[in-house]
């Protein structure tokens, strides 16, 4: 009997490689946005790669067949909550690391997109912490309703309201600092 556990413990250990080697971008752009510095992510990442470990054939049979994609930033949100409790400190993201801005055309784009992007990323920052949650995982992870709703605990329908007022209050949050940053 001792070979077929192996057999099975192997076999999952693969699993988890794959999973690890096909999420470990997602888990730590998440975290890198909640958190806001990379020192910080890297911790986070592996937080929820050891607990997803733990958890990992469990995972597997109640998933049933679905992505673990939604597992994992759930496991990654609970991680930066405690992260949040624990050392009671909000994020603080310098602009120089989000990494947004892949190919400026000239100096003056450069700047401009910076400025703007800065409003934004302030602005994300104000929202309450579930629109927040949502508009990284939908935006930064490119993840679609249904694995929001499901990393979150929440239903389709009430994924795509929260997803529509967070973009509406951001959208409020940076067109009031736009027009008091105006010169």
């Amino acid at each position: 009997m001792e070979p077929e556990s192996a057999t099975s413990k192997a076999e999952l250990d693969r699993r988890f490689s794959e999973l690890y080697r096909e999420h470990l971008r997602d888990v730590y752009s998440y975290s890198f946005y909640r958190v806001g510095n990379h020192h910080d992510a890297e911790d986070l990442t592996e937080q929820t790669f050891l607990q997803a470990y733990r958890h990992f054939e469990r995972a597997l049979r109640e998933s049933d067949g679905r992505p673990l994609r939604p597992w994992l930033i759930r496991i990654a949100h609970n991680l930066a909550a405690n992260f949040y409790r624990d050392r009671s400190r909000k994020p603080q993201a310098a602009i120089e690391d989000a990494d947004m801005i892949s190919t400026p055309h000239t100096t003056e784009a450069l700047v401009e997109g910076r400025e703007e992007l800065a409003f934004i990323l302030d602005g994300v920052q104000q929202l309450p912490d579930d629109r927040r949650e949502a508009l990284i995982m939908r935006f930064a992870l490119g993840m679609d309703n249904r694995e929001i709703a499901r990393a979150m605990g929440r239903s389709d329908g009430a994924t795509k309201v929260l997803l529509h007022r967070a973009i509406k209050q951001l959208e409020g949050i940076v067109g009031s600092s736009g027009e008091n940053g105006a010169r």
